[in-house]
């Protein structure tokens, strides 16, 4: 059996209802629920949450919603391995054996359904850990700069300071959007980032949403890449 999860708790913060909040004309978190049930790869998309509008409008959506996210799993510091470990129990519980879960950020209008579909090969060929895409960062981290409260900067690494850009080693961080995983995995409390095989998507694919100026950015791009669908 293989599971999508997408934790989307009650209480963001620094965009109040940011799971819900309308997003190029639908609440945010069907963007996420939409790309699970587009790639084919899920014999149950849930939704784990701890608010009751959240799990109405999953349900409207496609997703199921099968429990109440207990409250101590619902904070701003809860992890997402024990999070996903919840859900995982709770339908093992009720007799579900999956094999193989996917944790979907709610978060993620941008999230393509073959990025799904590559992240369970990549993770079938590993067996065992997890599987996730990452993008570049846009400029070498090499050539990093600190800054001072006065305004000096000094390079965090001097030994790059006259080597090319070309010749330095390309760096990448997690897009921030899935996780494919082993159910092994996650019920070990197995760290993701130490545990797990990559692919590489388009910067242009990865939008981190924490600010109001976040949204309209990935609103306009959005907006960019869908215009042939909105004629």
């Amino acid at each position: 059996m293989r599971l999508a999860v997408i934790p989307a708790r009650g209480g963001s913060k620094r965009i109040p209802r940011k799971n819900i909040r309308p997003f190029a004309g639908r609440p945010m978190i069907t963007h996420a629920i939409g790309a699970a049930l587009a790639s084919e790869v899920f014999d149950q998309v849930i939704v784990s949450t701890d608010d009751a509008e959240i799990a109405e409008i999953a349900r409207v959506a496609g997703a199921e919603v099968p429990f109440t996210r207990p409250a101590e799993l619902a904070d701003d510091i809860t992890p997402t391995v024990p999070v996903i470990a919840h859900a995982i129990n709770a339908l093992m519980a009720a007799g579900l054996t999956p094999a193989q879960v996917c944790c979907i950020y709610p978060g993620v209008p941008l999230l393509s359904p073959q990025d799904l579909v590559q992240g369970l090969e990549l993770l079938k060929q590993a067996g065992q850990g997890y599987a996730f895409p990452v993008t570049p960062f846009p400029s070498p981290i090499q050539r990093a700069l600190r800054r001072h409260e006065d305004g000096r900067t000094e390079p965090f690494d001097a030994r790059h300071v006259g080597t090319r850009t070309q010749d330095l080693e390309p760096a990448y961080h997690d897009s921030g959007q899935f996780y494919w995983g082993a159910t092994p995995s996650w019920l070990g409390g197995l760290n993701i980032h130490q545990n797990a095989r990559t692919f590489v998507i388009p910067e242009w694919r990865c939008v981190d949403i924490d600010t109001l100026d976040d949204w309209l950015r990935a609103e306009a791009l959005y907006g960019v890449l869908h215009a042939k669908d909105h004629p």
